[in-house]
Order: C-alpha cells, then sequence, then structure tokens
C-alpha cells in the first residue's frame, strides 16, 4: 500500500484523502520512505523536511477529524525548489557564497501551498545560480534523471522533475526564466507549465542576478497530469496571492472543462531556424499535430518571426552588466564547467570577443559568432534598445498569429531529448524553443507524447558545432521521453491548459508513450 500510494496522481490523492480512505500521515510517510529509498541515487533533494512534514501531515489530519479543510490540496504532500524561501533554511541557487543566508519568511508561493492545505516534503535540487540546463551545483551535486541516470533531467527545476517523475512528489512548484520549468519536463516525461508572467507571485523566490527585469522569472507547478496542474490553479487564491504580492492581479482560474479546445486553430512547427531539433523531436510534433487535429483542433503550419535575432536581443539583455552579477556570486565558487565559458566570456574585453566572432563566422560558425557579438556589457541605451526589440518583438509575434487566426502554438520545449550529464555546455541556443516564450511573457506547458526510438537516434548530416553537438546527444537518446510545448497568448493560460488536456487525452494509449512514475 506505502509504495502505491506514489504512483497515484495528486488528484487522486486528494480525492482519497478527502473521503478519508487514507490518512495525510500515511501519504506524506509513503512518499518519505521513497524518497529514503531511492533518492541516494537521483540526488533530487536539497533538504527532505522528515519531522516537519510529519507534523504537518499529523496537524492537517487532525483538522479534518475535526471537520475542518484549508483548502483543495488538504494533507497532500508536495515539494519546492530551491530557489523558493523557506524560513530558517538557506537560499543558496546552488552558490556556497549564499550558505549562510537564512529566509526570515517563507515565500509568497510556500505561504499559499500550506494555506491551501498543502505538507511541504522538501526542497529540489537545480543548476548553480540556476542558468543552465542541468541540476547541478557545488553543495547538492548532480540530479540524474529517472529514465537514465547517464542524463541530466534538465534545469534549473530538474531536481523537481526527477522527484515528480520518480514518485517521490506527485506535485511540484519550479520557475522558469528560459525554459527551467518546461525543459526539464520534456526531459523526464511529465506535464508542468509556465504562466503568463505574474499569473502566479514570485516574492521570495531567489535570483542571483537581483534587479534584472528585461526577463524574469515565473514559478509554475509540474506534475504527472495535466488534471494535477489544474488543481493547483483551482486551489491558489487570486485575492490572496495579489495580497502577497502585489504584482498579481486578482484574476480567477477558469478550471478545465469549462474552456473548449474544439476548433480551436494550432499553428506547428517544428523548426524555429536557430538549432534543427532531433529527428525524435520532430516526430513528436507530428505526433502531437496529429492527435489534436483528431480530437477536433484545427491544425496549420506556422514560423514565428526571426527567433535568432530574439535570441541575439535575449543574451544581449541578460549579460548587459557584462557579467558582474555572476562574477561576485560566485567569487568564493568553485565554477561549474557549464558555467566557466560564460563567466570567461564576461571577462574578455570586448575587442577581443568581437575579433573572436569575426574568426567564428569565417569558419562558417555563425550562431557561435551571433552569441559572441550578443554577449558582453552595454551602455544604458544599448540595453534599452535591447528590451525595446524584446517588447517589438511580442508585438510582432502577436500581429502575426492575429493575421493568420492561430489560437495556440504547437512546438518543441527544446532542440534535443534529455542531456547526458554535462553536454548543456555551449548548448545554449537548444533552448530557444522555450526561451522564446519567457521572452514574449506567453503562457505555455508541456506534455510527453513519445520516446525516442532506435532509429531517431542518429542525426542526418549535422554542419557546424552546435549540430556536432546535438548529433552527440542524440546518438545517447534511444527511449528518453519527448514531451511538446503548448504555447497561448499572455493571460490565455486556460486555454493553454485546455489544449494540453485534449493532447494528453488524445495520446494515453500509445504504447510508446513515457510513463511515470518510474523507477530509476
Amino acid at each position: 500500500m506505502s509504495d502505491d500510494l506514489c504512483t497515484l496522481s495528486a488528484s487522486t490523492l486528494c480525492d482519497l484523502l478527502t473521503r478519508g480512505e487514507v490518512s495525510s500521515r500515511q501519504v506524506v510517510d509513503a512518499h518519505l520512505e521513497r524518497i529514503h529509498t531511492l533518492d541516494h541515487t537521483l540526488r533530487a533533494f536539497t533538504q527532505v523536511f522528515v519531522a516537519e512534514a510529519r507534523a504537518e501531515a499529523d496537524a492537517r489530519d487532525d483538522e479534518r477529524r475535526r471537520g475542518t479543510s484549508r483548502g483543495l490540496l488538504h494533507g497532500l504532500p508536495v515539494t519546492i525548489k530551491e530557489c523558493l524561501d523557506v524560513v530558517g533554511f538557506p537560499t543558496t541557487m546552488g552558490v556556497r557564497g549564499r550558505l549562510q543566508h537564512r529566509a526570515t519568511r517563507d515565500a509568497a508561493m510556500v505561504t499559499l501551498l500550506r494555506e491551501s492545505g498543502a505538507v511541504i516534503l522538501g526542497r529540489t535540487n537545480l543548476s548553480q545560480t540556476m542558468l543552465f540546463a542541468e541540476s547541478r551545483n557545488p553543495i547538492y551535486g548532480q540530479t540524474a534523471n529517472p529514465f537514465s541516470l547517464a542524463h541530466t533531467p534538465g534545469g534549473s527545476s530538474g531536481g523537481e522533475a526527477a522527484a515528480v517523475a520518480a514518485g517521490l512528489s506527485p506535485l511540484g512548484i519550479g520557475t522558469d526564466i528560459g525554459g527551467s520549468i518546461r525543459t526539464p519536463c520534456s526531459f523526464t516525461g511529465i506535464t508542468g507549465f509556465k504562466p503568463s508572467l505574474d499569473r502566479l507571485p514570485s516574492r521570495g523566490q531567489g535570483t542571483i542576478l537581483r534587479g534584472q527585469e528585461a526577463v524574469r522569472s515565473q514559478s509554475g507547478p509540474m506534475a504527472r497530469s495535466v488534471a494535477d496542474l489544474d488543481l493547483f490553479f483551482r486551489a491558489m487564491n487570486p485575492a490572496r496571492m495579489s495580497a502577497l504580492d502585489p504584482k498579481v492581479p486578482p484574476v480567477a482560474w477558469r478550471p478545465l472543462g469549462t474552456v473548449s479546445s474544439h476548433g480551436l486553430r494550432v499553428g506547428y512547427y517544428a523548426n524555429d531556424g536557430v538549432v534543427p531539433v532531433s529527428p525524435a523531436i520532430a516526430r513528436g510534433i507530428d505526433v502531437a499535430r496529429d492527435a489534436l487535429a483528431a480530437a477536433g483542433c484545427q491544425t496549420v503550419p506556422f514560423a514565428p518571426p526571426d527567433v535568432a535575432s530574439l535570441l541575439d536581443d535575449y543574451l544581449a539583455a541578460m549579460s548587459a552588466d557584462g557579467g558582474e552579477g555572476l562574477i561576485e556570486a560566485l567569487r568564493e565558487d568553485p565554477i561549474d564547467p557549464t558555467l566557466a565559458p560564460l563567466l570567461s566570456l564576461a571577462r574578455v574585453p570586448d575587442s577581443v570577443r568581437h575579433a573572436m566572432a569575426r574568426a567564428a563566422m569565417l569558419a562558417g560558425q555563425s550562431s557561435v559568432a551571433r552569441m559572441l557579438n550578443s554577449m558582453g556589457r552595454k551602455t544604458v541605451r544599448a540595453f534599452w534598445g535591447h528590451i525595446d526589440a524584446l517588447r517589438q518583438y511580442r508585438v510582432a509575434l502577436l500581429d502575426q498569429m492575429d493575421a493568420e487566426g492561430i489560437d495556440v502554438i504547437l512546438c518543441p520545449a527544446y532542440a534535443t531529448p534529455a542531456l547526458p550529464h554535462g553536454m548543456s555546455k555551449n548548448f545554449t541556443a537548444a533552448s530557444t524553443p522555450a526561451l522564446i516564450y519567457n521572452a514574449v511573457q506567453f503562457p505555455g506547458g508541456v506534455v510527453p507524447v513519445t520516446r525516442v526510438r532506435f532509429d531517431e537516434t542518429r542525426r542526418p548530416t549535422p554542419h557546424g558545432l552546435i549540430e556536432r553537438h546535438a548529433a552527440k546527444v542524440d546518438a545517447r537518446s534511444a527511449g528518453l521521453p519527448v514531451g511538446v510545448q503548448i504555447v497561448a497568448r499572455p493571460w490565455q493560460d486556460e486555454v493553454a491548459m485546455a489544449v494540453m488536456a485534449t493532447l494528453e487525452a488524445a495520446v494515453r494509449d500509445r504504447a510508446d508513450l513515457p510513463r511515470t512514475p518510474v523507477t530509476p
């Protein structure tokens, strides 16, 4: 019975708790036992709140016996990413220099979870500084993917993804500034959602680049079913969210079933013109397109405008301080090999970096040249120009969607399946399929649809350094999950969620669907 509870969805567990068929203490103990058994292999957790979680579970059970319920998540164990403040614990973001930091109040999201009755099991691992697509740092080590211990679950919310995919948690909270929820979900065969910017509160949510607001991070839920994502949003009180963080408008959530996907016009694409996607990722888009068409959506080809230029402006804005924030944060830390090239570039004079870019262009490495030219310290005027370009791109994308009658976009979440450990180094451009929707502040989520076939592990004639790198990833990808991304217009989060639910139902019986929880 204990381990069986860990296979159930958050929605099912909440139903059982409401009916009194299981206690919160039983559900919490089952997950703590599974964490104890498996997490030494995965290393998904940074802290496990054993005594605290059991005490909270007993309190929730006592409240239920007295006829009191705090909310829809009453008694449900949940997990949170390490960047979310918890009173008395360090919020390090994988940086040793922050180990002495102790939060004096809970993050708004933690407060909301507790007020809705959830029991916090623990916090989960992330990448050092939260700026690369793995979950590894010198404090808590390296998190593995439950589908393959030789692969990363992604980042920076990869610890959360690994915990949910392995049945160590039924529901978790991650954050996303460049795909940090959606990439790990795609890598681990689960579902997750990045809402419109400020749909959920960010107060008490840590960041290394304090004050950087050209592109802001957004928290969101991660789970094993779309219904569980919907459960989370229904549990969040909009007035209370707005009171805890005034950037959040008190907008009520429209539950699944109140928004129809039937007849919606879905624009789809596999390649955005930056890094050609893996064969399995392209097939995943075809699978999702056909499934949505059969379920009553209109599916039409779509191509977002000049994504390479958007990436240039994103990188330019994010590096406008010349890397000073990163250098300061990491001055006492051993540097993760993935971050080392970024920090080295930050220290290179502009004239040298531009010379490197010219050499890369002459060698036929145009994408590398563009990245080199984008990075580096900017004047305030130049920085404002890049922010303006990001905002103008948002308008251009909306105009194109209007012109073509597009309600929702279907596209990849990442250019490849899960990366072998260490292979996110010099591979930032592969994040573009998700990153674009951080830059324009659109809501988007991921649904698993298939797994990589053996005949999809060879990339035909890769050109350039980045494609050759992607080919090495593909060569080791057989059997790994493939997810797709569903994106909607700003503040149409429920429309994206409705299409995600339709897609999930349409692919549910596929033999090659990644099944979770999976035991590593």
